[in-house]
C-alpha cells in the first residue's frame, strides 16, 4: 500500500448493480478515498465488480460492516432497502452515503437522522449531480445577480420509461420509486439548492397502464405490475415566495430530459440537465434577441463526487454538503406530492432544507488534499 493510499478514507460499497459502475469508475480515480470492499446479496456479482475495478475485498454486508478499513459505506441498494441498510451501517460506526431517496417513508427517514446523531457519524444523500460544472456554473450566475432576484422555476422530464433500457425494471414501478421518487430527487434537490426550502405542494398523477413489460436483457418480455403514478404534474411554493412547476413522466413518446429554467426579475437562465454533471447554461434578458451561452466552468467528475466530499468533511469535522437533512426535506416534499395526488389538495412540507454552499471554481477531486490525511 502506498503512503497516499494509507491516508485515504476507506470506502465500502453495498450493492453491485448497474449504478455501481458509475460510482466505481469515479471513486477509483480520487486519491482522497480508497475503495476497499464491495458487498452484495449476490457475492459473485460483488466479486466481479471488485476484480473489474481493482478493489481488494468483496463479500457480504455483515463482512463489510465488520471491516475496520471501511470508514464510509456507499449504499447502492434498491430504494426499499435504503433505510435499513443505512441504519445498520450507522450503528456499526460508519459514515453513510446513500443513493436517493433517503428512505421511502418519513418515519424511517427521520430515524436515520437520529441514528446518525446518536452514533456521531455523518449521513449524506444523493444526488451529487449539483456538484458538477454544469449546475455549479448556472448557480454562480444566479448568485452574481445575472438574472436579478430568482422568482420561479419550470422543469420537465419526459420519456418512455426505464422498462425500455433497464434489465430488471419492476422495482422502479413499485412504491418508493416511479418517476417521482426515482427522478424527482435530481430536480427537487436542484430546486432546494436555488430557492431553499419548499413550503407546500400540489400535484395530480396518473398511470397509462396497470401492467408493463421489460424490453431488454434476460427478462425481456416479462410483465410486471405498475403500482405508482407514471406521470406527475406538480406546483410548488418555496418559503422565499418563489414558485415552481415540475412534470415527471415515464409515459411520453417525446424524449425531453433536463429542461430546467429559472426566471428572475432581470432574466431567465436555462440550466443543463440536473441528472448530469456537465453541460453549458444559457441566459437571456428582455433586451436580448438570442440566448447567451455560459460555458461550464469546473469539474464534472461524475457520481461519487459526493462520497469524496463526505470523506473530506469527515476528516475536517464538518457537515457534508449533502447533509441527510437535505435528503429528508426532498423525501418529505415528494411524499407530500404523493399525498396531494390522493387528497386533491395543497399539502404543506413540514421540514426545511439546510443552506447549501456553492463550490469554488477550483474545487478539484483529483488532488490529494490535506483533508484526506489523518492528522
Amino acid at each position: 500500500m502506498t503512503e497516499a493510499a494509507s491516508h485515504a478514507v476507506g470506502v465500502g460499497m453495498i450493492g453491485a448493480g448497474m449504478i455501481s459502475d458509475q460510482y466505481l469508475s469515479a471513486l477509483v480515480r480520487f486519491p482522497d478515498v480508497r475503495v476497499v470492499m464491495i458487498a452484495d446479496l449476490d457475492v459473485s456479482r460483488a466479486g466481479a465488480q471488485a476484480a473489474k475495478y481493482g478493489v481488494p475485498r468483496f463479500g457480504t454486508t455483515d463482512q463489510l460492516l465488520a471491516d475496520s478499513d471501511v470508514e464510509i459505506v456507499v449504499n447502492l441498494t434498491i430504494p426499499a432497502a435504503h433505510a435499513a441498510v443505512s441504519s445498520q451501517a450507522l450503528r456499526a460506526g460508519k459514515h453513510v452515503w446513500s443513493e436517493k431517496p433517503l428512505s421511502v417513508d418519513r418515519e424511517s427517514g427521520r430515524a436515520l437522522l437520529d441514528d446518525a446523531e446518536a452514533a456521531g457519524r455523518l449521513l449524506a444523500i444523493a444526488p451529487d449531480t449539483i456538484m458538477g460544472a454544469g449546475v455549479q456554473t448556472a448557480k454562480r450566475a444566479i448568485d452574481r445577480g445575472d438574472i436579478g432576484v430568482p422568482l420561479s422555476v419550470t422543469a420537465l422530464f419526459q420519456f418512455r420509461g426505464p422498462d425500455c433500457f433497464h434489465p430488471n425494471p419492476g422495482f422502479l414501478f413499485q412504491p418508493g420509486a416511479g418517476p417521482l421518487l426515482d427522478i424527482g430527487p435530481y430536480y427537487l434537490t436542484t430546486f432546494a439548492y436555488i430557492f431553499g426550502s419548499i413550503s407546500d405542494v400540489v400535484a395530480i398523477g396518473q398511470r397509462s397502464r396497470d401492467v408493463r413489460r421489460c424490453e431488454v436483457g434476460p427478462q425481456a418480455g416479462l410483465e410486471f405490475p405498475v403500482d405508482v403514478p407514471t406521470e406527475v404534474r406538480s406546483l410548488l411554493r418555496f418559503e422565499s415566495g418563489a414558485t415552481g412547476q415540475l412534470l415527471l413522466s415515464w409515459d411520453s413518446p417525446l424524449r425531453r430530459m433536463g429542461f430546467l429554467e429559472v426566471t428572475g426579475t432581470e432574466g431567465t437562465i436555462a440550466f443543463p440537465d440536473p441528472n448530469r454533471f456537465d453541460g453549458d447554461s444559457r441566459i437571456i434578458h428582455a433586451s436580448d434577441d438570442e440566448w447567451t451561452v455560459l460555458p461550464e466552468r469546473g469539474e464534472a467528475a461524475g457520481r461519487g463526487s459526493g462520497v469524496l466530499e463526505l470523506a473530506r468533511a469527515s476528516r475536517e469535522g464538518r457537515p457534508p454538503l449533502f447533509d441527510g437533512r437535505l435528503g429528508y426535506h426532498v423525501l418529505d416534499a415528494m411524499l407530500s406530492l404523493e399525498e396531494s395526488i390522493e387528497r386533491r389538495a395543497f399539502v404543506p412540507v413540514a421540514s426545511t432544507s439546510p443552506s447549501l454552499a456553492t463550490l469554488a471554481e477550483d474545487w478539484n477531486p483529483y488532488e490529494q488534499t490535506r483533508l484526506g490525511r489523518i492528522a
